[in-house]
């Protein structure tokens, strides 16, 4: 997470497409030598490089994604590209799997990381014939704004990002322990949880581009207020969701609130910044998504502990409510309001 606000601003001024190769060939990299590690502390190392190299892939992707794709398709192209993310949740452990069942743990971090390292050399090249078409055919029309002198409406932005973040950190964090509700509560058998828990994720292969069309066609203010009064009564439901049945509609209802909420407010994001500052508006948007969710998951776990799970999920949704309210009475002072709005040079 903490890696994102780095990552976004180095994007900004070093080119979106080579903080994208060196995420994706650094990922590879690091991950590579997890296959080699021969002690807990090496391990860690790895991991945490690993992590750092991917915190510069979200921001610098959704920046360049936006740059070669024109702005009404904009949410559907980013919805698009957020189908290998959801995808890679249950498909990579079916790669993975009988590698390691014939070879052991190591070898798939010895196999799988070598195609992927080339791929991010090979998307290096392929952007950037991408963009400088794109940039060829800007000149030629002057169908764009210059930039430099695009206002930011800090009035809607920041109560836009803020909605966004903390209510999809609840949802997230709250569903995080469906999976021990569903044993604690529901006695289904340990077995068939990582089955259950890959459906919300499985849904992001129709609801990111889907949600991105929504995006386009509604604009994103409109689909996340929808969005973040859809996510207070799931939040609730996961507390008191009597049976299996049931916690698999919810958890699909989950997974199209999640797939549709990120194209939607990367999108927003993108299209209300300056083309120079994207990046670093999305690494912070990225950084405060993670950084949320993180003290705020075991916070729950804590609650639930205390309290349980109906009481705990019900006062979850009540903070939701607060913060959907909150945000919808400032997204609309902000309509009327031109004294939220500044140039950004």
């Amino acid at each position: 997470g903490f890696a994102q606000l780095p990552a976004g601003w180095l994007a900004d001024r070093l080119g979106a497409r080579f903080m994208i190769m060196l995420a994706i060939t650094g990922v590879a990299t690091a991950g590579f030598f997890i296959g080699f590690s021969n002690s807990l502390v090496i391990l860690v190392i790895c991991l945490v490089a690993v992590a750092m190299m991917g915190g510069g892939y979200h921001p610098a992707s959704a920046a360049a994604i936006s740059s070669v794709v024109p702005a009404e398709y904009r949410g559907r192209a980013l919805g698009i590209h957020l189908i290998g993310g959801t995808s890679a949740f249950w498909a990579i452990p079916l790669i993975i799997a009988p590698i390691a069942a014939a070879w052991g743990w190591r070898m798939p971090f010895r196999i799988i990381p070598i195609p992927v390292a080339l791929l991010g050399i090979l998307v290096y090249f392929l952007l950037g014939k991408r963009i400088q078409s794109a940039a060829d055919k800007q000149r030629q029309t002057n169908s764009e704004t210059p930039s430099a002198t695009r206002p930011i409406n800090w009035g809607k932005l920041v109560p836009f990002m803020v909605m966004s973040v903390l209510a999809g950190s609840m949802i997230m964090s709250t569903s995080a322990y469906l999976s021990f509700y569903a044993v604690d509560e529901l006695h289904v058998p340990v077995t068939a949880i990582p089955l259950l828990m890959a459906i919300s994720p499985a849904m992001g292969l129709i609801m990111a581009p889907l949600g991105g069309y929504l995006s386009d066609r509604f604009g994103g203010i409109q689909v996340i207020l929808v969005l973040g009064l859809a996510a207070i009564p799931l939040i609730y439901l996961m507390g008191v969701t009597p049976n299996v049945p049931a916690l698999i509609i919810l958890m699909i209802a989950i997974g199209l609130v999640t797939n549709t909420r990120m194209p939607t407010s990367e999108s927003y994001i993108v299209g209300n910044t300056p083309e120079h500052r994207r990046s670093t508006m999305l690494g912070i948007y990225f950084f405060a998504g993670a950084e949320v969710a993180g003290p705020l998951t075991p916070l729950i776990g804590n609650f639930i502990d205390k309290y349980g799970y109906q009481q705990t999920f019900a006062i979850s949704a009540g903070v939701t409510a607060v913060i959907t309210i909150i945000c919808t009475a400032f997204l609309w002072r902000a309509r009327t309001s031109p004294s939220n709005t500044y140039c950004v040079k």
